[in-house]
């Protein structure tokens, strides 16, 4: 019998795997980067891209030996997808400082962030066409997204956000709804003036001329919305001005009509200075106090900065529930906006916890809380038979048993920020490390899923029942700009598979630049995204960190 290619597990060895090559084992990879991915044409510059070969899947072997003949005996658990890191932007806000970009990267200014939520949308897109898993053919049981759903955490931005996922109409601009009022048709030659045939240090790079393409990102459009429930996460894009400084610093800036375009050199450094190091945080108010390129802009309302707890009563409100379920995960006990963690169920057997690793004391980098590494103990040892406690002795209860998914924005190795966070200022923050050692201790925890870095990365923590995988996925704004499907499954013999498999947008690979339907500046972005001068090429991750399967031990769902 012929094998075709979209229906043949593929997988290769690699440090750290087990080279795992036909058999049993059968994937429908339609859709998914097992198939086909995005590659450059050509070797240097500005690359246009095409549809390349799929990525193989490998089998990853550092927590639990692979048995023969488990696809036989497997029994699929739950399917989920990851979104994380959409940045839904407003990309024309006063409160941004984009003239940073060439001292601290793409988080300050990216050449495609119009189009952030033309791409969120043709993620969605790309869900509601998938239905399944392709290891283990369940139906998606939800998306769930791990933080910085928003890139300035604007009531606008929210609100984007929101209809995206839910469906609706998006028109993604602000102020002067007539024309785009940003830094991409300033003239300053540090942005890519898309429009303009003058010179810039974007186009030097072989950027292209797309006229046009400003009023094609501010045009209305429609999302369909997902098709199946999701849950949310928070990030520091959710609580923080731009994802560092605190709020109350500058919240003036968001409503006002005077946007910055540039400073002078030194002034550019102390701002990126006072976004990078919490010591100098209050000079970045003194510095814009002394001001620079200014242009004036619409002042909108709608780009006040909203508090965590008007972004849970969003998701609480009615008008959102969307797909389901009601809060997407939230509940009135977190309304107040002061704990923003919560426990649902993922499937029969198997519970999802979402954690909420930021601090409002600012900066990029997270922690968790005492009162919620208590909340976090007691979650998991109500459904946990047997666990270990913090001097490693064993306990066993009579419980039933549940497998524990922790959600969560930061990783294990970007949680050492634990300045106090003023929801609970007296509350001790506690670092990554900190964390693991917790998870670690319940061997029915299985994954730990995050983002925050922007890059593919899966990490297997511990050894034997006390070992768990951390999976960490690229963002969706940035390149490769990638959701990540993840499947879990009973091996029926003592161990259990987590498939990790990476998709993109649904969207050509490429199109022309005269192509500003929906779909085609979808396309453009990723392009755009892949070219842009602050892009990690590492990003995507080595072979090991894309498509897997996962293998763990001494695990028993209860069913």
């Amino acid at each position: 019998m012929g094998i075709s290619r979209r229906r043949f597990l593929r997988a290769t060895g690699a440090a750290g795997a087990v080279v795992a090559w036909g058999g049993p084992a059968w994937a429908d990879t339609t859709g998914t980067t097992l198939d086909v991915a995005a590659t450059p044409v050509g070797a240097a510059g500005y690359r246009r891209l095409q549809a390349g070969p799929g990525w193989p899947a490998v089998v990853r072997s550092e927590l639990a030996p692979p048995a023969a003949g488990r696809a036989d005996r497997r029994t699929a658990l739950a399917c989920f997808v990851q979104f994380t890191d959409m940045h839904v932007v407003d990309a024309q806000s006063p409160a941004r400082f984009e003239y940073t970009h060439p001292l601290i990267g793409a988080g300050a200014f990216r050449a495609h962030e119009t189009l952030a939520q033309h791409t969120s949308t043709a993620l969605v897109d790309r869900v509601n066409a998938l239905r399944a898993g392709p290891f283990t053919h369940r139906p998606i049981d939800f998306v769930v997204t791990t933080g910085d759903n928003t890139d300035n955490h604007e009531l606008v931005e929210l609100d984007w956000f929101l209809t995206v996922l839910n469906g609706g109409r998006v028109t993604a601009n602000t102020g002067d709804p007539t024309r785009y009022e940003g830094v991409q048709d300033s003239g300053a030659t540090t942005y890519w003036n898309p429009h303009s045939t003058a010179l810039d240090d974007y186009k030097a790079k072989g950027f292209p001329h797309v006229p046009g393409l400003l009023d094609a990102a501010i045009r209305p459009f429609d999302s369909p919305g997902l098709r199946v429930p999701w849950y949310c996460t928070f990030g520091n894009h959710d609580d923080s001005v731009v994802g560092t400084l605190p709020d109350g610093i500058l919240d003036a800036l968001y409503t006002s009509d005077r946007k910055v375009i540039g400073f002078s050199d030194a002034q550019t450094r102390r701002l990126a200075r006072a976004l990078t190091d919490p010591a100098h945080a209050l000079d970045a108010a003194a510095v814009l106090a002394e001001g620079g390129l200014v242009r004036t802009v619409t002042p909108d309302a709608r780009r006040r900065p909203f508090t965590t707890a008007e972004f849970v009563r969003a998701h609480l409100d009615p008008r959102h529930t969307g797909p389901g379920p009601h809060g997407h995960g939230f509940t009135e006990n977190n309304a107040d906006g002061v704990d923003v963690f919560y426990a649902f169920p993922i499937a029969p057997g198997v519970t999802g916890i979402s954690l909420d690793t930021t601090t409002t004391a600012g900066f990029a980098d997270g922690s968790i809380g005492l009162r919620q590494y208590l909340w976090l103990e007691r979650t998991l040892k109500r459904g946990s038979s047997r666990y270990y406690d913090a001097f490693g002795l064993p306990h066993r209860q009579d419980v039933t048993d549940e497998l524990f998914v922790v959600f969560s924005h930061h990783t294990s190795w970007t949680m050492g920020n634990v300045l106090p966070d003023r929801r609970r200022p007296l509350d001790p923050r506690l670092d990554g490390p900190a964390l693991v050692d917790l998870l670690g201790r319940f061997p029915n925890v299985v994954a730990w899923v995050n983002g925050h870095t922007h890059e593919n990365r899966i990490v297997p923590h511990g050894t034997g029942e006390r070992a768990f995988w951390e999976i960490n996925t690229a963002a969706h704004v940035d390149h490769p700009q990638h959701a990540r499907i993840i499947e879990l499954a009973d091996n029926g013999d003592g161990t259990l598979s987590l498939f990790t498999t990476l998709v993109e947008v649904d969207a050509p690979y490429r199109a022309d630049y005269s192509d500003t339907s929906p779909r085609g500046l979808a396309s453009l972005a990723r392009e755009f995204a892949f070219n842009d001068p602050h892009a990690n090429p590492a990003a995507v991750g080595a072979v090991t960190d894309r498509n897997t399967e996962l293998l763990v031990a001494g695990r028993s769902p209860a069913r």
